[in-house]
């Protein structure tokens, strides 16, 4: 193959060209990364409540920035009452939790009733119907909300200030002319950088799947510590400061969810289907943390709990890649910063439930939706932790 004078570092047949005689040696840039994950750490492990008071918690601290973002809205002379303050045909602004009664969410309720013959439902990828609607819940009561606010892009969890009246003619009732979420905080500036810097995220990796892509694994790992490629390939990825792996490093294959059912002298030595996936991951990540920082996230397939926030897996696992101190292994989501500037993200479990839930069908329109929400996980706990597709990545940098 024959090189131009400046090869593109863009160039994907740059990456399977031969050898060249020339002895390049090309200085991978550093960073500074500060893992900032102290509210995503479990502490106190508490299963024995209901999750109601999640909710109550969530609307009380983000009321002042509602009714501060509807002031600004519609005047300072709005009237903001809560449910059990409303007066008939008086238009005022409500804050409170959206709830999306869905006639088709999955219940186990449903599934062992006599009404539906002791059959399982159907899986689908949504659950959303044109019967579907809005509740808003606040301290004390609930009403329904009819007008302006879409159903269909709406989902359980977020907070929202609404605009309105519950008509004399129409108790129960609150129909909505306009609505409102919080306004996002003020950004700081990101800092200037002397030079290009990036990170490379990846996830589904899925080691121990049927179809499991080592080859293609492999040949990520190579390009990233710079054995592919030709000067101006090999010059780009020495950009690369930091391999972000968000999520399902292992397949759903993996899991032996037979050994929870046999009975233990059955199970006694037989070997966990992730004991050899493990194994394989450490041998790619000790390649990665040699030459570059490595944030490993967990995902809905990994060795660790199944709700949010998910805890980092630990580091004992991966004998290899532990030795490195560029190996870090966070919490999903994951908050940190890279050389000053803010990362915030998940291993796309949230994503994946709003799409179920909701008409949004697009993973970057429904990120963007969480921004306007204000909230990172909306479906949390609710019914997020039914979600069954694969992950995949979706970082908000500020």
């Amino acid at each position: 193959m024959e090189f131009s004078d400046k090869p593109s570092p863009k160039n994907v047949e740059a990456l399977l060209c031969a050898p060249t005689e020339e002895n390049v040696s090309i200085e991978r840039k550093s960073c500074k990364i500060i893992a900032n994950q102290g509210k995503y750490k479990l502490k106190d492990k508490n299963f024995l409540r209901q999750y109601a008071h999640i909710y109550s918690e969530r609307l009380l601290t983000m009321r002042p920035s509602l009714e501060a973002a509807a002031k600004k809205k519609w005047g300072n002379d709005v009237c903001t009452r809560k449910l059990h303050e409303l007066k008939s045909d008086e238009k005022c602004v409500v804050v409170g939790t959206l709830f999306k009664h869905m006639e088709l969410q999955p219940s186990i309720l449903k599934e062992i009733s006599d009404e539906h013959g002791l059959m399982p439902q159907q899986i689908s990828s949504k659950f959303t119907s044109p019967e579907d609607k809005l509740i808003l819940e606040d301290e004390l009561q609930r009403i329904v909300l009819v007008g302006e606010l879409k159903v269909e892009t709406s989902v359980t969890g977020v907070i929202v200030a609404v605009y309105g009246k519950e008509p004399e003619d129409d108790k129960g009732k609150f129909h909505v002319e306009d609505y409102c979420f919080q306004e996002l905080p003020k950004q700081s500036p990101l800092p200037e950088l002397d030079t290009e810097k990036y990170l490379a995220f990846v996830s589904g990796i899925e080691i121990g799947s049927k179809e499991e892509q080592q080859f293609a694994l492999q040949m990520f790992v190579d390009m990233v510590t710079g054995q592919l490629g030709d000067p101006g390939q090999q010059e780009g990825t020495g950009n690369i400061v930091g391999v972000v792996i968000a999520g399902n490093s292992l397949s759903k294959d993996t899991q032996s969810k037979d050994s929870l059912t046999k009975a233990k002298y059955l199970t006694k030595k037989t070997v966990a289907g992730s004991v050899d996936a493990i194994k394989s991951l450490d041998d790619s990540l000790v390649q990665l943390a040699g030459s570059t920082e490595v944030i490993l996230m967990p995902g809905e397939y990994d060795p660790t709990n199944f709700t949010l926030p998910q805890q980092s897996l630990h580091k004992c696992m991966f004998p290899q890649a532990a030795r490195y101190p560029t190996l870090q292994c966070g919490t999903n989501p994951y908050s940190g910063t890279v050389d000053g500037v803010k990362i915030l993200g998940t291993s796309g479990q949230p994503v994946n439930d709003i799409y179920k839930y909701s008409e949004l069908s697009d993973g970057l329109e429904i990120l963007d939706k969480t921004l306007e929400w204000g909230h990172l996980a909306p479906t949390a706990p609710d019914t997020l932790g039914r979600s069954d597709n694969k992950t995949c990545d979706y970082i908000l940098v500020s």
